[in-house]
């Protein structure tokens, strides 16, 4: 059953897929995937190869290797049962794919497992996963305005998320966080964002650790008067992440989004009543025309009055 909700995610989301595959990390890590697989299959190079297959065939999968790409076809599906985006889906198979590989390539030969092992390292320091570029109402603080702007103005809930920019997991969820923005944002309710990889005093300040083993990253944290009301996962007494999915409807549901949006509306009115447009109404064309005549009568006075000075003197 998860192989086929992941096989009709793929199908419904191939347009997309094209797209990614302009892109150099996608490129570059598609190739790295299927690396073994075109060495065992590609006349010329395969039949240089050792193998276990009692047919000594070469350019086929031995039982070794069946078993090896079996396993990884269980973890993914392991994993893909959690994730909440497409990226994420991908990001699995990529991830367990080149660690098969390199397991794979070693087994055959160390000196081709050294070589797989170098290019995999040369890609992830030269082609980055793209980051999330697509609209949002959210506003990204630092260390030194972090606290400034939640205590800003008490009325005002924020919903915060710690993150770091290396985390697989925040990347997935950047897409699903800007899309919340656009839906809940408004005068009495808004999101931020804070790279605690950048500001590591941010992260000791908020108790959210940035270590990969925590699983703390993302972190969603409401504040409401400056103070933390609750954060999403939560951290149980021994210091560990309590397991969450970070889904829409979940976010929804716990942070109880409809319910403060609704209030924020109500505050949205009652703001706009305390703070009338500080502008005066421009006056409409009758009554410009009915000032005029006494204007000009007043000018026409002072005139009068500044030429029988003239005579007097």
């Amino acid at each position: 059953m998860a192989l086929l909700t992941t096989l009709f995610a793929f199908l419904y989301h191939l347009p997309q897929v094209y797209k990614w595959l302009l892109k150099p990390y996608y490129l570059s890590s598609l190739f790295m995937s299927i690396a073994f697989l075109a060495v065992r299959k590609t006349p010329g190079i395969c039949d240089h190869l050792s193998t276990e297959r009692e047919d000594g065939n070469p350019c086929d999968f031995d039982w070794r290797e069946v078993e090896i790409l079996m396993f990884l076809s269980a973890i993914v599906m392991m994993k893909n049962r959690r994730a909440i985006t497409v990226e994420q889906h991908v990001g699995n198979i990529i991830l367990f794919s080149k660690v098969a590989n390199m397991i794979l390539f070693f087994r055959l030969d160390v000196r081709m497992g050294i070589l797989y092992l170098t290019l995999c390292l040369v890609s992830m320091m030269t082609c980055k996963p793209p980051l999330y570029m697509g609209p949002e109402y959210i506003k990204y603080f630092s260390d030194k305005t972090i606290d400034d702007e939640l205590e800003k103005d008490g009325r005002v809930t924020w919903i915060v998320e710690f993150f770091a920019n290396w985390s697989p997991e925040c990347q997935s969820f950047a897409s699903v966080y800007a899309d919340l923005s656009l839906k809940y944002n408004c005068a009495g309710l808004k999101f931020g964002k804070v790279d605690i990889g950048r500001y590591g005093e941010v992260s000791k300040r908020y108790r959210v650790s940035a270590s990969p083993l925590s699983k703390q990253l993302p972190s969603l944290v409401l504040f409401q008067g400056g103070k933390e009301v609750m954060r999403r996962p939560q951290v149980d007494k021994k210091g560990r992440a309590v397991s969450w999915s970070f889904t829409e409807e979940n976010i929804i549901r716990e942070f109880n989004l409809n319910e403060l949006y609704q209030k924020s509306k109500k505050f949205n009115k009652k703001s706009e009543k305390a703070n009338p447009s500080a502008f005066a109404p421009v006056p409409e064309e009758d009554e410009l025309e009915q000032t005029t005549p006494d204007n000009d009568h007043d000018n026409d006075a002072a005139q009068t009055d500044q030429t029988e000075t003239k005579k007097d003197k």
